[in-house]
């Protein structure tokens, strides 16, 4: 499209974009202890960052059982709808659109995380060579528990509960967490999901957990504003599939009949390189959608320009850049160098590298 740029407006479904610079979830785990709601802090650190065409909130669990960090926030308490409320309040007065990802993790927790000391819960019971952090250190995932057919209609019910929620927390949309090896990853891969029943085997079975969170959020929500984040190339938490394109393949061509916003894809390895499997075709993922594309992992001012202009992505989702750049958006736009990231406060903490980080407009008033 002629004129289309980086820095043009956009559309996401029905949520009108004034940039196509998206905002990634981000955890940060900085939910207060003792009800899992995000808080003033909160409100600050996301109303720094309104200037991105999207924010894409942190990871928030839809129930107890689907939490898997300590510290992240949730999305089906009222304490929790309260203190988002505070957060989207404050981006809308500042000119931003905000959508949260709903997030169950699976197998990736610990009984220390869950409700009771109870197993960690998943598709079958195989364990992930992975870590978590439990509030004190990072320990090993145990081997989760099978989930009973039974139970899957509760979870989906969750997801549903949280989609309503959301509405009452005021967000624009929504963004299902379908990657990163948690739970709905763990459905879709034949490396996690041993199952015999109508929710293992085949792809058409093993995708039936994701068509059902699905149709279940966008039954409160609307396809046009409803996200769904994939990794199909990823083996973040130890997740594996034997034929990831042909899966994924059969997954995006599931979603494309909802008519969702945007599909996000991270590409390659999450958080790490952007190499692509043998017999991968990411350019092949999105050509089986019709929605807005986001892409993710490992852009810069000059990549992200470029895959908007020759029109392979329609929005680029930024994520360590915009926690030291608040202003990422007017720094990629003025071409100005980006503050250094402090790795030692990314997790856990209160206000230092989190809401601290200055300005570009701050830093020349404070370097005259």
């Amino acid at each position: 499209m002629a004129g289309t740029t980086l820095f043009s407006p956009a559309k996401a479904g029905a949520i009108d974009l004034k940039n196509r610079i998206v905002m990634a979830p981000l955890t940060r785990n900085r939910a207060r202890p003792q009800d899992d709601a995000p808080f003033e802090i909160h409100v600050e650190y996301y109303r720094q960052r309104a200037g991105a065409g999207l924010i894409v909130t942190e990871a928030s669990q839809i129930s107890p059982q689907g939490k898997g960090y300590a510290w992240t926030p949730g999305i089906y308490s009222d304490a929790q709808v309260n203190g988002w409320k505070k957060v989207t309040d404050a981006v809308h007065a500042a000119g931003g659109r905000i959508v949260i990802q709903l997030w169950h993790v699976g197998r990736i927790s610990h009984p220390v995380l869950q409700t009771g000391g109870a197993d960690p819960v998943a598709p079958s019971a195989i364990a992930a060579n992975s870590k978590t952090f439990d509030g004190t250190g990072f320990v090993d995932t145990p081997t989760p528990r099978a989930l009973e057919i039974s139970e899957i209609p509760g979870i989906i019910e969750d997801y549903t509960r949280a989609a309503e929620n959301a509405k009452r927390a005021g967000f624009d949309g929504v963004e299902i967490h379908a990657a990163n090896g948690y739970l709905i990853d763990q459905f879709l891969r034949d490396g996690s999901n041993k199952r015999d029943d109508g929710y293992g085997g085949p792809i058409e079975n093993r995708a039936r957990f994701l068509k059902e969170v699905t149709e279940a959020v966008v039954g409160v929500w609307g396809g046009d504003r409803v996200g769904v984040r994939l990794s199909p190339f990823s083996n973040a938490n130890d997740i594996e599939d034997s034929n990831p394109q042909e899966t994924f393949s059969y997954a995006v061509r599931l979603l494309n009949g909802y008519g969702l916003a945007y599909l996000h894809l991270v590409e390659g390895q999450t958080g790490g390189p952007r190499d692509i499997p043998e017999g991968g075709d990411l350019a092949g993922l999105y050509a089986l959608f019709d929605g807005a594309r986001m892409g993710n992992n490992g852009y810069d001012r000059a990549s992200a320009i470029k895959a908007i202009e020759s029109e392979t992505l329609d929005l680029v989702a930024f994520g360590r850049p915009f926690i030291s750049n608040p202003d990422l958006v007017v720094r990629l736009q003025k071409e100005a160098p980006l503050n250094e990231l402090d790795r030692d406060t990314l997790y856990g903490g209160t206000e230092k590298g989190y809401t601290d980080y200055p300005t570009l407009e701050e830093s020349s008033i404070a370097a005259q």
